[in-house]
């Protein structure tokens, strides 16, 4: 096998460099004559963070970022935060460099978008584009588990930023009083696939360092963890390090739950428990459906990752429509290349790839912490014919290593630096 190291370095390179290497479907509308191109981002995340660097570089574009939360929080590797491991303060970055590039940050919401008028509309104003960058992340949908809506201050997802601190706080509660703690895996499409296996491996970490009395029971709706070639060492990893500490269930469907009684109702049975995180099925905001820009997901053409229905909208990140894996680091780097993809339409350089040509798609490295010491590399490559479903290759590790540990916290170093550093 490769060094980390160097696996790591080629595909961060290659998600960076994706943009300019891709040759392009369509053309988007022209920009007014005379004025500076504008650039709307909406959400601060991996994804719009790639979209603006790449944009801002240029210094040819009037960007706006539309973001709500003052500062940046990483999904990607808060597990050691949400299991007691590390401060928060440690996955949290300052909007300091974006504001120093000269990008206009509005701290606000986007609630509707007027395609026909190239305008977006938040509760305070209305902002004008000739191009929009949507990173909108995700939603979770709470009417595919009766009784969840009704009680969902009890149960966090925390698969959105600054939520992993009310799931660090159950998590606390538990380690100290014990109990059944249930987590529950929803079926693909979902954020960061390895995550619910992660958050059930750390807080047995915890469990056992402590002395926990209970144990945590790994409800999932798969045949197998996820992504599938994850399975195998993930399921290795939770028998030898934790089999006292979780309960794996395979192929459970969650029918209902009810919190007064603290029971899941599913397709094997009521389950038990004194604590739970429902992790539940995930799609794209309403923002994407009220646009017309999609149901579930957006509906986007690969390689460009432009809307179907709107050539001078784009979508990167979670809430696109591909199979992609939902992962921060290619939401980063489909960032990178819409930015890319925008400044050479200004320019008049696009190429357009032709019918069944087969262009490289921004790549990624995932990783599935089992330990503080101990997490298993997922090495994603993609590539697209035009016209065809992208084809997806996996590397993943034989079995948790330290290596891959180190590597985990190098990456992230890496990336939140190349976003925000």
């Amino acid at each position: 096998m490769e060094d980390i190291g160097s696996i790591k370095r080629r595909t961060l390179l290659k998600g960076m460099a994706a943009a300019t290497a891709v040759s392009v479907m369509g053309c988007a509308g022209q920009v007014a004559t005379g004025s500076r191109p504008r650039v709307v981002v909406v959400g601060g995340g991996w994804g719009g963070l790639g979209a603006v660097r790449a944009l801002a570089a240029s210094g040819q574009v009037d960007i706006t970022l539309i973001e709500p939360n003052d500062g940046f929080m990483s999904c990607p590797l808060s597990i050691l935060y949400i299991a007691g491991f590390a401060p928060a303060s440690d996955f949290q970055r300052s909007y300091g460099v974006v504001d120093a590039l000269g990008v206009r940050r509005v701290k606000d919401r986007v609630l509707d978008i007027d395609r026909a008028g190239r305008t977006v509309k938040t509760a305070t104003q209305s902002i004008p584009y000739d191009f929009l960058v949507l990173s909108t992340g995700l939603e979770y949908m709470e009417e595919a588990l009766p009784g969840y809506a009704a009680a969902r201050d009890q149960f966090p997802v925390g698969f959105r930023a600054f939520e992993q601190s009310a799931v660090q706080r159950q998590a606390a509660t538990f380690l100290e009083q014990g109990g059944n703690f249930v987590i529950t895996v929803p079926k693909p499409p979902y954020r960061c696939p390895p995550a619910p296996y992660e958050r059930a491996c750390l807080i047995a970490q915890r469990m056992k360092e402590k002395g926990t009395k209970g144990k945590i029971i790994l409800v999932d709706a798969n045949k197998h963890p996820m992504p599938p070639p994850l399975a195998k060492p993930m399921l290795a990893a939770m028998k030898e390090m934790y089999g006292a500490q979780i309960e794996y269930i395979s192929e459970v469907d969650p029918k209902s739950i009810d919190a007064g009684r603290k029971v899941l109702a599913t397709s094997k049975g009521d389950i038990p428990f004194t604590h739970a995180n429902i992790i539940l099925p995930m799609r794209a905001p309403g923002l994407i459906r009220k646009a017309g820009l999609g149901e579930r997901f957006a509906a986007i053409e690969l390689p460009t990752f432009q809307s179907k229905k709107d050539k001078n909208v784009f979508v990167v990140g979670d809430a696109q429509g591909t199979p992609l894996p939902k992962s921060g680091h290619i939401a980063f780097g489909a960032g990178q290349q819409v930015g890319e993809q925008i400044l050479a339409t200004i320019a008049g350089k696009y190429k357009e790839a032709g019918l069944g040509d087969e262009v490289t798609l921004p790549a990624a490295i995932c990783w599935g912490k089992v330990s503080t010491s101990l997490a298993i590399m997922i090495n994603v490559n993609a590539s697209v014919a035009v016209g065809d479903p992208p084809k997806i290759k996996y590397q993943v590790d034989p079995a948790a290593n330290a290596a891959s540990s180190k590597g985990a916290m190098d990456w992230g170093r890496n990336m939140w630096n190349a976003m925000l550093g």
